[in-house]
């Protein structure tokens, strides 16, 4: 229990003094999200606070993982490097689609061939249990970049990836520290003690966003303590085995999970690359309904809650009912968003400067800004 508070006290405290330090620095180097059509802010930020969730993290878990009990957190540790750089690279530089998921194939490689993440069992899900070695590959390594992917697609608005991965870090971290998987329990309290004092700086209105460093890295450890969640949690030689392991882990991340895995089918569906960007996120939806980031923030991330503790609740019905009534009522939600009036989103629009005002100063004018406006010099 010890190694679990101090985990948590040293990621908090280093991450919440080196983001204000980040913040200086990248106003110093311009190091900015500067926003377009696509993007909900409307000034530059900086968005390196992935550097900050990262140092408070890996210096919490380098110092307090008993790496002798558990080797295989040595692997996890290398690839938590490994989109550690990928992620920071494209914050800075920009990097292309195919050259980030090479690189989130390499970090899956070194979680599941090095640090044995692997789905073996479907552990009663559509009436499957054991799963034949190749497929149980495949479907390990479509989770893992899955779901790192679904973090870094979520992070749309002040706080709302930074408050879902909050949120399942700390209820796996408590089970794991029911049944004893100490290692497990620092690692989920590590990144949480993290989450937390980034959110500080992040929820709305953002002094700071994580960027791609901070978003792949959460994906990247939530990835390997949901997976080891549902293997551990379907044995019965542990001291709290829960029915239905996969649709509880699944329900703990279905908000990212279910909306990266709609808008991919929707790219694929246009003939569009699936990591193309666009505006048809389920927060794209919400502040186009003119919801603000923090209600979208604490509306979805309650919406989350609620769904952990029903499925926990009504567990003994099985895996495949609790995943069929979560994708139903996820997608029940975004076809009533899809049928309710849109409001236009408005912004402040410089005229010619040809034209001035009576004083002599530039005017402006605010227009609406949709999907298929064109802006024209007038």
């Amino acid at each position: 229990m010890f190694d679990i508070l101090f985990s948590v006290i040293i990621s908090f405290s280093i991450s919440f003094l080196a983001i204000p330090v980040i913040i200086t620095v990248a106003e110093r180097k311009k190091l900015y999200d500067v926003p377009d059509e696509r993007k909900v802010h409307a000034s530059p930020i900086p968005s390196l606070g992935g550097l900050g969730i990262f140092a408070g993290f890996i210096i919490a878990a380098l110092v307090t993982i008993p790496f002798a009990q558990a080797i295989e957190f040595q692997y996890f540790m290398a690839a938590a490097f490994v989109i550690f750089f990928l992620g920071l690279k494209d914050d800075i530089l920009i990097i292309s689609p195919i050259k980030k998921f090479i690189g989130q194939v390499l970090a899956a490689f070194l979680i599941i061939y090095k640090g044995g993440v692997q789905i073996k069992s479907m552990h009663g899900f559509l009436g499957m249990q054991e799963l034949p070695e190749m497929f149980s590959l495949l479907l390990t390594y479509f989770a893992v970049i899955v779901i790192i992917n679904s973090f870094n697609l979520i992070d749309g608005v002040d706080g709302l990836a930074g408050s879902l991965g909050l949120m399942a870090t700390t209820v796996l971290g408590f089970y794991f520290l029911k049944i004893g998987a100490t290692p497990y329990a620092i690692l989920a309290f590590s990144l949480a003690g993290s989450l937390l004092a980034f959110l500080i700086f992040n929820f709305h209105p953002a002094k700071i966003f994580m960027g791609d460093t901070g978003s792949l890295l959460i994906g990247l450890l939530t990835s390997i303590l949901v997976i080891k969640f549902i293997n551990i949690a379907s044995s019965p030689i542990v001291g709290a085995p829960l029915e239905a392991s996969p649709a509880i882990g699944f329900v703990m991340l279905m908000i990212p999970l279910l909306d990266t895995l709609r808008v991919f089918a929707i790219r694929i569906f246009n003939r569009r690359s699936p990591f193309s960007p666009d505006r048809n996120h389920v927060h794209h939806l919400l502040l186009d309904r003119g919801f603000s980031h923090r209600s979208i923030t604490l509306i979805l991330v309650s919406i989350n809650i609620i769904f952990i503790t029903l499925a926990y609740e009504v567990r003994t019905i099985g895996s495949t009912w609790l995943i069929a009534g979560i994708v139903s009522f996820f997608f029940a939600g975004i076809s009533a968003l899809y049928f309710t009036k849109r409001q236009p989103r408005l912004f402040v629009a410089a005229t010619n400067t040809s034209r001035k005002n009576t004083e002599g100063k530039q005017s402006s004018r605010v227009v609406s800004l949709t999907d298929d406006a064109v802006l024209e010099q007038k």
